[in-house]
């Protein structure tokens, strides 16, 4: 355990103990959540409120802090940026008053996982920041293995692992080590590719967001796009200015065009839309685009739209990129804003024989009501539900849905 952790007692998350047929001590809680960013600490507040006996496993806002880009900004709105409690106290404004902090939009990444930090102290000693390094089946439940070796038994498990192993690395970038193509989900540090030669793939808010913080950091950036145009978020901004007929055709979430906004909005409905038509309201909602307060900052970032790259090689100390045009780039770095692509199985503490009896489509966990799995007791919240229940599960405006949909059906269990 890392200096600083915090050493749960067992007295307080513990319902009891039992000998394992090793002999080892092994505790007992109602739910385990894993995964300690905003939909497992937002899960882990609403089960307490209720009484259900929780652990959450994962050091707080541990994503966030150690692999987003420094320096950057939140997409989604500052009404759209809190986690979930069962009474709306500790939301992203109570913790700017508490510390003092001087509200801003877009929120900086910086306060938003200071933010995460403060409103997991609503845990207490409910967060537990070993990682879960097995999760099994036994007789009346699951049986978690943690990084001591120590092992913990739960009725229910609740994964809230986000998207970390999902990252989506196309196969023509395959043969560069990780060092030359580097991750949006992995460049946090943004400043040691000052005076380098990087090329930024993608046309997302990942990949526009990383360029305009290269190109600050005095990066010598390029961004390669199979997009002929940049998509910008919002850029109808008159659509959000018509007072009760902007309420009507956008929800305050933002995630999604005029119209499939206010859809998004209720995941619940959009778990009931036939499969087909949800993907193309999930795919739709979250395309390639950038916020509109990106502009102005590549101003002066060269822009390749309309082509792929066909080779990617290594040359010497360099990278050389052939595209499909036939022109030619040596470059030091590429930086892959190509998002991330779930697949449940890539979760290394999900043994093979359990995700195999879970009932998936794509990678995606199928749920039902209450985020339940075809395996009795274990649910998925964040973006792997995405699928069931809509591109809302994506962000972080999802928690509140998420939270209160997984402790309704537990406590409706637990009776």
């Amino acid at each position: 355990m890392k200096e600083g952790q915090q050493v749960v007692k067992a007295n307080n998350i513990v319902a009891h103990s039992k000998q394992t047929r090793s002999g080892r001590a092994s505790a007992h809680c109602d739910v385990a959540v894993i995964g300690a960013g905003p939909y497992g600490l937002s899960a882990g507040v609403h089960l307490k409120s209720k009484g259900i006996t929780a652990c959450v496993f994962g050091e707080p806002m541990e994503f966030w802090a150690h692999k987003m880009p420094e320096g950057m900004l939140l997409r989604s709105p500052r009404v759209a940026s809190s986690l979930s409690d069962p009474d709306r106290a500790f939301t992203l404004e109570a913790y700017e008053a508490a510390s003092k902090t001087e509200p801003c939009a877009p929120v900086p990444l910086d306060t938003f996982v200071e933010y995460g930090r403060w409103f997991r102290h609503q845990l207490g000693s409910d967060l537990d920041q070993r990682t879960v390094l097995r999760v099994d089946r036994d007789h009346h439940g699951f049986r978690l293995t943690l990084q001591d070796g120590k092992e913990v038994r739960s009725t229910y498990v609740v994964i809230a692992a986000g998207v970390g192993p999902f990252r989506k690395k196309p196969a023509v970038f395959q043969n560069l080590s990780p060092q030359q193509a580097i991750h949006c989900y992995e460049g946090r540090e943004v400043q040691k590719f000052a005076g380098k030669r990087v090329v930024v793939i993608g046309a997302g808010q990942s990949a526009l967001e990383s360029a305009a913080l290269l190109h600050e950091a005095n990066a010598h950036v390029e961004v390669i796009a199979r997009q002929t145009d940049l998509r910008w978020i919002g850029q109808h901004s008159w659509l959000h200015h018509m007072g009760p007929i902007s309420s009507m055709l956008y929800s305050s979430h933002d995630v999604g065009p005029l119209g499939i906004s206010r859809l998004v909005a209720y995941p619940k409905l959009v778990s009931h839309v036939p499969l087909g038509i949800r993907d193309k309201i999930r795919t739709r909602a979250v395309r390639a685009a950038g916020s509109r307060w990106l502009p102005t900052r590549l101003a002066r970032v060269r822009l390749t739209l309309g082509r792929n790259v066909l080779d990617a090689n290594v040359a010497g100390d360099e990278i050389a990129l052939r595209l499909d045009d036939g022109s030619e780039r040596r470059v030091d770095h590429v930086l892959l804003g190509t998002g991330y692509r779930v697949d449940i199985s890539r979760y290394d503490f999900l043994p093979d024989e359990l995700t195999q009896d879970i009932v998936q489509f794509d990678g995606y966990p199928k749920l039902a009501g209450g985020f339940c799995t075809s395996v009795p007791g274990l649910h998925f919240i964040g973006a792997t539900a995405a699928r069931s229940f809509g591109p809302l599960l994506y962000f972080v405006a999802g928690t509140e849905f998420a939270s209160r949909e997984l402790v309704r059906h537990l406590s409706r269990g637990r009776r």
